[in-house]
């Protein structure tokens, strides 16, 4: 199987790329950004037409919620036309999309477990054009998989994971939002989730939901990084009125993994243990080399 991979340089396009390696696929490509400019429809056509991949891997994405907010044409461009690129060049080559969304296409004002089929309702910018791609791909292309994911993390790229680390080398104490709820996500286990179902050979398409297991605010998440790390810290829980940001973050966005599980017979981590094995592969990556 031919694998193109897009955003490659981004985190989880990184991710993917450490466990292709452990996995020892070597059919797969990650271009650059230039090359693999999803804006590009001329340029991307060159790549489709080289490449002549069999499944397309989109991890590119505008990401930066706040700035969004003030760039929402730039961030429409990426999230939405961007993502309309990839799906009409897979549907005239014959490719499987495989598409990551996110959980704030929902609202986030009910506390029950969001399901694919129920309603989204974005409350930012962000989500928006988020919500705009996935309806873009599923208009042009049948052969699309889209997971939406919250909260990700890894080694690598700028996340919420080594942010708090950085502060907790810095700080004695912080203050962390408490009443926003949610799943964190380890991209190491987004990316064997991925490769997972493309080698399954099912062609169940469709959107799904892919997180870690279980619930936690920001706060609770900060505390098992700090424990996990053995780093002291004082945290003090506020809820999100005490932190304005420029934009409005679902209150509440836990989603039901059923479908996933059931449909690739997934076995999904419990987010403390994966948080550990990351804060792990942090301290190795830190370490000081003798």
């Amino acid at each position: 199987m031919d694998i193109l991979v897009l955003g490659a340089s981004g985190q989880l396009g990184s991710c993917i790329r450490k466990v292709a390696s452990q996995k020892k696929i070597s059919s797969i490509s990650f271009p650059d950004e230039s090359a693999g400019n999803i804006l590009d429809y001329a340029g991307l056509e060159e790549l489709f037409i080289a490449e002549q991949p069999e499944f397309v891997i989109n991890c590119a994405a505008y990401t930066a919620v706040d700035k969004a907010e003030d760039d929402a044409e730039l961030c429409e461009q990426v999230n939405r036309d961007g993502a309309k690129h990839i799906a009409l060049l897979c549907q005239a080559y014959g490719a499987v999309m495989i598409h990551v969304s996110t959980d704030f296409v929902f609202g986030g004002n009910t506390v029950n477990l969001l399901k694919e089929e129920d309603a989204a309702e974005p409350v930012n910018v962000y989500g928006v054009t988020k919500l705009a791609g996935e309806k873009d791909i599923a208009a042009v292309l049948s052969a699309h998989f889209i997971l939406r994911t919250s909260w990700l993390y890894s080694e690598y790229g700028n996340n919420f994971v080594k942010t708090m680390l950085k502060l907790g080398a810095d700080r004695d104490e912080l203050n962390i939002i408490a009443d926003q709820i949610g799943t964190p996500t380890y991209a190491i286990d987004l990316a064997k989730a991925i490769l997972t179902i493309i080698e399954s050979g099912k062609t169940a398409y469709g959107v799904y939901h892919y997180s870690n297991e279980g619930v936690t605010s920001w706060y609770d998440f900060a505390q098992g990084i700090f424990e996990l790390s053995d780093t002291e810290v004082k945290l003090f829980p506020i809820p999100a009125s005490e932190y304005p940001t420029r934009a409005v973050r679902p209150k509440f966005s836990v989603m039901d993994k059923t479908k996933i599980k059931k449909t690739f017979d997934l076995e999904i981590p419990y987010w403390r243990d994966s948080l550990s094995v990351c804060i792990h592969q942090l301290a190795l990556i830190n370490a000081p080399q003798i």
